[in-house]
């Protein structure tokens, strides 16, 4: 994998090179990794963040199925019903004494 206009990417990728990757901005990739949603290591205790770039890929492909997901779901039958879940929380009820 080789950036555009760059060097040649090794195995590990800097939060610049997957957000130049991604065309999208550092803070936007560094946010992903502070949430977990985008796997990364820390170089030394308080180092770099590095994304490795088979973590990068496998991302991207669940990010696409995620949207395919969402996409079918919005298309299909039930995409018109109201979302019970955000109702709030359920009143229980007491028994009659």
């Amino acid at each position: 994998m080789t950036i555009p206009g760059s060097r040649e990417v090794g195995r590990f990728l800097t939060v610049a090179d997957a957000a130049e990757l991604l065309s999208v901005d550092v803070a936007t990739v560094d946010g992903l990794i502070r949430s977990g949603e985008l796997p990364a290591i820390r170089v030394g205790e308080a180092g770099p963040w590095r994304v490795e770039r088979a973590q990068l890929e496998l991302w991207i492909e669940d990010r696409y199925e995620a949207t395919r997901r969402e996409s079918a779901w919005n298309e299909g039958e039930f995409a018109a019903m109201l979302d019970l879940s955000l109702a709030g929380p359920r009143r229980r009820l007491r028994p009659v004494e």
